[in-house]
């Protein structure tokens, strides 16, 4: 009983002493200004949904701090087939139709593989933007607390964007994988697989090497490109210039990048861009209900730097927005788009609750 009893004693004195702590840690913010009130946001623009916390540190700064998340949604990019450097597609003088190397391969290709090889592949593209902030306002005029101006940063994931191909394309890219393997044997006259003695007939590599490779062309590499040889290259009479796995120069400047599935037959790009992206902006907010003071409506606007122009990699490694240029068609709108955004626009508007 008696233990029971300075058990009790004991968690009053505790809590009474805490009670007292709070009462001079709020007396202490109000008397210089810190952290003496609290408001919660729910935030909607360019940066995505989000929310933030702020305080006040003093008259004429505030604190905020959160977390914006882009949902996502998905935009379709078509990348075109080519074989041999011929497109897929071709017309006369008069506009019509005119049968390609495509047309020709294609169908032995859905004979032989059972897949049918369409004339473009659809790359899917969808954001992943995700960014912790921290920003500074500061609010400048005595007299008019409506403007502030803000500083700071986000930090997120480096990667903000994704594209892969459809599911619908698969087949295509699987045909094509298939088709690029056999040429590279038959070009290299190697048997049909390894540590096997079926070789690739005369009139089949003949027949193949007047078809020449399947894949997208995207545009010219800018300067030359050096990596690891992912597989044996072979010289005219059939000696090995360069092995498996050897680092070296595997693509030539001014050399035409034909894209081609990777291992998993797929086709992959991803955007990316700094980690640390520094903010600077500006704001204009008031009431957002008449006579209510503790519900706020703001807007802001401002710049996020990305730190430099963002790279878009494919998924062999190639950087479309600093390796390659002359892209083609929409692919080549939307790598300009993308490469010459150094600086992303940030247009936010801003609801608030205080709290305390």
């Amino acid at each position: 009983m008696k233990k029971m009893v300075l058990l009790i004693a004991a968690a009053c004195m505790l809590t009474a002493a805490q009670a007292q702590d709070s009462i001079k840690t709020a007396s202490c913010s109000k008397h210089y200004g810190v952290f003496r009130n609290l408001d919660v946001s729910v935030v909607a623009g360019t940066t995505g949904i989000g929310i933030d916390v702020a305080s006040r540190i003093g008259d004429y700064v505030q604190l905020r701090a959160g977390y914006d998340y882009m949902p996502r949604f998905h935009k379709s990019v078509y990348f075109p087939v080519e074989v041999g450097g011929e497109p897929a597609k071709k017309y006369d003088a008069q506009g019509n139709p005119v049968e390609t190397r495509f047309d020709r391969l294609s169908k032995i290709l859905t004979q032989v593989t059972g897949y049918q090889v369409t004339d473009e592949v659809e790359m899917v593209g969808k954001p992943t933007v995700n960014n912790f902030k921290l920003l500074v306002d500061v609010f400048p005029f005595k007299h008019n607390r409506h403007w502030h101006f803000t500083a700071g940063f986000y930090w997120g994931a480096s990667q903000f964007g994704y594209a892969e191909n459809s599911t619908q394309a698969m087949t295509s890219l699987l045909a094509v994988g298939m088709y690029n393997t056999i040429y590279y044997r038959a070009e290299n006259r190697l048997p049909l697989y390894e540590g096997s003695s079926f070789s690739i007939g005369e009139e089949i590599r003949s027949a193949l090497m007047n078809y020449g490779r399947m894949g997208f062309p995207i545009g010219k590499f800018k300067h030359d490109i050096y990596g690891t040889y992912a597989q044996d290259v072979y010289g005219e009479f059939g000696d090995i210039l360069h092995h498996k796995g050897e680092y070296g120069v595997i693509h030539q400047a001014g050399e035409t990048y034909m894209m081609e599935p990777g291992l998993d037959g797929m086709v992959k790009v991803y955007a990316k861009a700094n980690n640390f992206k520094p903010y600077l902006g500006f704001g204009y907010g008031g009431r957002l209900l008449k006579n209510r003071d503790d519900w706020q409506v703001s807007f802001d606007a401002g710049a996020m730097f990305w730190g430099g122009t963002p790279d878009l990699y494919t998924h062999d490694g190639i950087n479309l927005t600093k390796d390659v240029e002359g892209i083609r068609g929409k692919v080549g709108d939307w790598v300009d788009i993308v490469g010459g955004v150094k600086v992303y626009p940030v247009l936010n508007v801003r609801f608030t609750k205080t709290i305390f």
